[in-house]
């Protein structure tokens, strides 16, 4: 009988009810345990929706993978909005500064095509032009253009 289970949870702020309650209840589990070790794993994302996936086995034993929010749900959280710009191109909502960028692409590396947290932060960037988000002011367009041209090595040096 052993399963996989696939939820969406409230970073840091999963318990025992909907959904988790009623996918482990019939599982031979202890809820409590997943329901402390998700929120452990999940504390960075606070109040975030995450995906995560539950294995266990027929022993009652289990694993937990936490997945990493979606690009632009970090970005909203990051800056502090709820929808993103029906006219990216005109009208800006947020605007992000270099180090916040930088957090975001670290969060997301590992979900990134990118090698590097230089060129995570061009996929980053990205997705703030979808969304009219600015960074230090700049169309994400240009701001990549500069970490091409060398302007923010300094920020993006891999330790």
């Amino acid at each position: 009988m052993a399963g996989t289970i696939e939820v969406l949870v409230a970073g840091g702020e999963a318990d025992p009810g909907p959904p988790l309650g009623p996918e482990l209840g019939p599982t031979p589990v202890d809820v409590q345990a997943v329901v402390q070790e998700i929120n452990e794993e999940t504390d960075a994302f606070d109040g975030m929706e995450v995906p995560v996936t539950i294995d266990y086995d027929d022993d009652g034993s289990f694993g937990i993978e936490v997945g990493v929010p979606p690009t632009a749900e970090l970005i909203k959280d990051e800056a502090g909005f709820d929808t993103g710009s029906g006219e990216p191109q005109e009208n800006f909502v947020a605007d992000l500064t270099v180090d916040q960028l930088k957090k975001i692409a670290e969060q997301k590396s590992s979900d990134l095509l990118s090698y590097d947290t230089k060129n995570a932060a061009k996929e980053v960037a990205g997705t703030c032009v979808t969304l009219g988000v600015t960074i230090e002011g700049e169309d994400g367009r240009t701001f990549k253009q500069r970490i091409d041209a060398g302007d923010y090595d300094d920020t993006f040096a891999e330790a």
